[in-house]
């Protein structure tokens, strides 16, 4: 059986989950996240942000998480930003588009964006009514090729954004192993102070499934409710999503996943580095992108699977490896050694 660094989800949950889950099974509780959990779950949260007045929503996924809050929040009329690279352009269907929003897309080399990008997409929409009017920022964190945003970074965007009356949404599928990158200088109060939304990524982390909607804007939060019910994002068993949370928070085990997830991806990233591999990213986080020549991606192919990201050239191509929060020493050892012997 081949070991997989494809993605974040080969792997199952925590088992502190699955105990969790097994010992509230036979319990009666309220439905449509009112039970004991999700108010404890939500109340943790609050507690880890620094924010008493932040609403939390559970969600099932990413793609559900950024559909929802997008459609939410925007006027038909009204368009997202974001990179190029980013998952709402990419990797889902056209979900947003599917709403009625356009997306306005900037090219980036780093998947990150900074107000000198966003400026010339509001002066090319300056033509009031008859342009789609740009109403939303959208970045990750970690971003899709890897990259994280520092505090500096954060804090001019988010005051570019107020300036310019524009919301700044964080999607934080990986938000775990961006916070915990070696370097980052970030935190969740931080961010939950920056941004009008943002969420927090369970999928990817530990979690079997689940995503934390945080609103710290109080107008995006009116009539939210109603947008979760709608979209059929309101699960009708919803302590399955706040058991986890409850879990993920306690005693910081949702950084300690992220942080190992991080370690094992530097291991390999050190090795490539150490055999002369160049990367398309500089990232310090769970997901790497290095250039090797196609004849040992073959070779790596035969006993991991991955993705072919990129195509460089005749010669050599990108690949994408990622770490989870359960990647083992073995994986691991196992793909440098080859590296080494190849």
């Amino acid at each position: 059986m081949k070991f997989s660094f494809k993605n974040d989800y080969s792997e199952g949950c925590h088992p502190n989950i699955l105990q969790a889950l097994l010992q509230s099974n036979l319990e009666q509780e309220a439905g449509y996240g009112e039970d004991r959990y999700c108010l404890e779950a939500k109340e943790l949260i609050r507690e880890k942000i620094g924010r008493k007045d932040s609403e939390i929503y559970f969600v099932s996924g990413g793609t559900q998480a950024n559909l929802i809050v997008i459609s939410s929040i925007l006027r038909p009329y009204q368009a997202a930003i974001s990179a190029a690279t980013g998952h709402i352009l990419n990797n889902e269907a056209g979900a947003i588009e599917a709403t009625g929003h356009k997306i306005l897309s900037i090219d980036t080399e780093d998947g990150k964006l900074r107000p000198s990008d966003i400026i010339p997409v509001l002066e090319g929409h300056s033509n009031v009514p008859h342009q789609v009017m740009p109403k939303l920022v959208y970045i990750s964190n970690s971003t899709e090729l890897g990259t994280t945003y520092n505090r500096k970074e954060l804090e001019d965007l988010s005051s570019f954004c107020k300036q310019n009356n524009l919301y700044l949404f964080m999607d934080g599928a990986r938000l775990g192993h961006g916070l915990t990158a070696e370097t980052s200088d970030l935190t969740l109060e931080k961010i939950a102070e920056l941004t009008d939304i943002f969420y927090l990524g369970g999928t990817k982390n530990g979690a079997l499934i689940g995503e934390a909607i945080v609103i710290n804007n109080p107008v995006l939060n009116e009539n939210f409710g109603f947008s979760i019910k709608q979209k059929g994002a309101m699960l009708a068993k919803g302590r399955l999503l706040g058991i986890q949370f409850l879990e993920l928070m306690k005693n910081d085990l949702y950084f300690d996943l992220a942080k190992h997830a991080n370690q094992q991806a530097m291991k390999i990233k050190n090795a490539l580095q150490e055999r002369g591999a160049s990367f398309l990213s500089d990232s310090y986080t769970n997901q790497i992108f290095p250039v090797l020549n196609n004849d040992l991606i073959e070779i790596l192919a035969e006993k991991f699977e991955f993705y072919v990201w990129k195509k460089i050239d005749d010669q050599s191509s990108a690949i994408r490896l990622i770490t989870s929060w359960n990647t083992s020493d073995k994986g691991v050892d196992d793909f440098i050694e080859t590296i080494k012997n190849n």
